[in-house]
């Protein structure tokens, strides 16, 4: 609606649900007494940041589509969901577990992210990095409660930062990095839960025997490219572990 001005919503301590997305607002203030506020949706606006007053029972807030430069100042003790997609944020350094220790879902796609260092929130379950510039995986050892984590579209040649920590880890999407040798996949060989792995649109994926290739190296596997391993395949990637590990002997 074009709105700038949200200083009547003051009086309506009571709101729950707030829905502002679609105008044109650079400061959210107002919303400050609204403290039994649990959801906010604010995409499409003119933010510069996600500061805002700590609201004590605040579950989920999406902030997609802003000018947002950084991740500093969000605090509500209850924030289980926190949705930044599309801004201008360069670092995820400023996010504190001591005072987001509910959050679980975290969502940072179409960002300008180099590194993944600095973003301590042991608590997430699904972390979202797509469409970003990441090209080096730091702190990652930290998420030991982490089931999901969407890494497609970034500048990733390595997977150095994977730790035996992440034993929760069940889904990974690497799609459309630069990940060239089968090396680089035997190193997720410390992720113990691992099930799903999207590796399609990297060099490697267009080698020779790629998926034979892949499952020999991670035979936990149950999917890979969104498709479900074929029990031939795995007789047959057994195989070539097999003969790989008597050629090293």
């Amino acid at each position: 609606r074009g709105l700038t001005d949200i200083s009547l919503l003051e009086r309506f301590i009571h709101l729950r649900y707030v829905d502002l997305s679609k105008n044109k607002l650079k400061d959210l203030a107002p919303l400050s007494s609204l403290t039994q506020l649990l959801w906010l949706k604010v995409d499409g606006n003119l933010l510069t940041s996600a500061s805002m007053q700590e609201l004590p029972y605040l579950q989920v807030i999406s902030f997609d589509r802003n000018r947002i430069m950084d991740i500093e100042g969000v605090t509500h003790p209850l924030l289980a969901n926190l949705s930044l997609k599309e801004n201008k944020i360069e670092t995820v350094l400023g996010l504190s577990q001591d005072q987001l220790f509910s959050l679980q879902v975290l969502e940072l796609r179409g960002n300008k992210i180099k590194t993944t260092a600095g973003l301590g929130i042991s608590k997430l379950k699904k972390l979202y990095l797509a469409k970003n510039t990441i090209c080096s995986l730091e702190g990652l050892e930290e998420f030991e409660q982490l089931e999901t984590l969407h890494l497609r579209d970034n500048k990733l040649e390595a997977l150095d930062g994977f730790s035996d920590s992440m034993k929760c880890l069940q889904y990974l999407n690497l799609r459309s990095n630069g990940i060239k040798s089968f090396q680089e996949v035997e190193k997720l060989q410390v992720l113990p839960m691992l099930q799903a792995l999207v590796l399609m649109e990297n060099p490697c994926a267009e080698e020779r025997d790629y998926r034979l290739e892949v499952l020999s190296r991670l035979p936990q596997l149950q999917r890979l490219d969104k498709e479900l391993i074929e029990e031939e395949e795995r007789e047959e990637a057994k195989k070539i572990r097999q003969a790989r590990k008597e050629k090293e002997k």
